[in-house]
């Protein structure tokens, strides 16, 4: 059984806690997925083969979407602060630290 995502011994974490530790895992690979994608987007000359890696994109979207959505649900301060930066027009770093300091009250 693979543990590198792990910082502790698995065998001392909760069922939740290595649960969470997966999502936040498959979070991270979704990300890079699509980095991966768009790199491989912005050189492809052959149209169909362009096609294809945009509909796999969407899928890292969507995935990426469902696995944030899920740990934004194990944990109700880190969803407060996603609240107050997420889908905001302005300075995102101003709303980070409001939100911030709004979750933590």
């Amino acid at each position: 059984m693979a543990t590198d995502q792990y910082h502790e011994p698995p065998s001392e974490l909760s069922e939740e806690t290595r649960t969470f530790a997966r999502m936040c895992a498959s979070l991270s690979e979704e990300a890079e997925a699509i980095g991966w994608y768009e790199q491989r987007i912005a050189v492809e000359k052959d149209a169909a083969a362009e096609a294809i890696m945009r509909d796999s994109l969407a899928e890292e979207y969507k995935h990426f979407s469902m696995e944030l959505e899920f740990l934004l649900r194990a944990k109700p301060q880190w969803r407060e602060t996603a609240r107050g930066i997420l889908f905001k027009d302005g300075d995102i770093v101003k709303h980070g630290e409001a939100a911030e300091e709004a979750a933590s009250d």
